[in-house]
């Protein structure tokens, strides 16, 4: 794997929505966001609020209905290389091992690279598991070989659709952990979509709230604590009573 330039993104008047039984459904209004390189950013919304469909928007799956979505200053027209993105289901194929997962993007760019097939095996703790294949996993490993797929193809923004939501409590404390340590590592910009308040509080550096469908921005919090952070750390219980509000949940608190 090679030295990544991390991936800068320019949201502007980001409006979307579907057509359901022939009525207009808007799910995304107005939305602006400029994200730099190398931020890991989190977003946090009600559910069906709209924030998997951004996704799908800045990895070029979708196209907005209005407004533009820039990276590096380019407009995005489509998936590409530069931008890989992690579901919250592995998606692995059953008919191959890990090592033919995570292989699997550049046996398909004609882009063979054994070398790093394996680098990216390691990174991510499956060595000895190259062999394996998915239903010998357990869903921390499976969601390890997805990661490793994304990372094999050095993306400049790594963008992850609550990747470790369907994981077990000490597995998901785990790969928060790993997943920390490999954007740290590999400099990579993060955009990630959460329903869990204190994850994105202890990974990201920022943490965009949007209220519910359709979706607009309604709080940007800079996380200025250090990497490495602890759960009963005042400052971050005060952050997250205040994304609570936010979010609605006053009462709860």
């Amino acid at each position: 794997m090679v030295s990544i330039r991390p991936l800068g993104l320019q949201l502007a008047h980001i409006d979307h929505g579907y057509t359901i039984g022939g009525a207009f459904t808007p799910v995304l209004d107005e939305i602006s966001l400029t994200i730099a390189p190398g931020e890991f950013v989190a977003l946090l919304g009600p559910s069906g609020c709209g924030k998997s469909t951004l996704l799908r928007l800045i990895a070029g799956l979708e196209t907005p209905r209005s407004g533009t979505i820039l990276a590096d200053g380019i407009s995005i027209t489509g998936p590409g290389p530069d931008r890989i993105v992690m579901f919250q289901d592995p998606t692995l194929y059953p008919w191959r091992t890990v090592r033919g997962n995570v292989a699997l993007g550049r046996d398909i760019a004609g882009r063979k690279d054994p070398e790093a097939v394996e680098a990216a095996i390691e990174l991510v703790g499956l060595k000895g598991f190259e062999r394996a294949w998915p239903h010998q996993l357990s869903g921390g490993m499976a969601q390890r070989a997805a990661l490793a797929r994304a990372l094999v193809n050095d993306p400049r923004l790594l963008i992850l659709d609550e990747p470790l939501g369907k994981l077990d409590s000490l597995t998901r404390l785990t790969m928060q952990a790993e997943l920390l340590r490999l954007w740290r590592d590999r400099g990579f910009t993060a955009i990630m979509v959460t329903h869990d308040v204190e994850e994105a509080l202890l990974l990201a550096t920022r943490i965009v709230v949007f209220s519910p469908r359709p979706a607009r921005i309604v709080g940007d919090l800079t996380i200025d604590l250090p990497p490495h952070r602890h759960r009963d750390d005042p400052r971050l219980l005060a952050l997250r009573r205040d994304i609570l509000v936010q979010l609605g949940h006053s009462a709860d608190w």
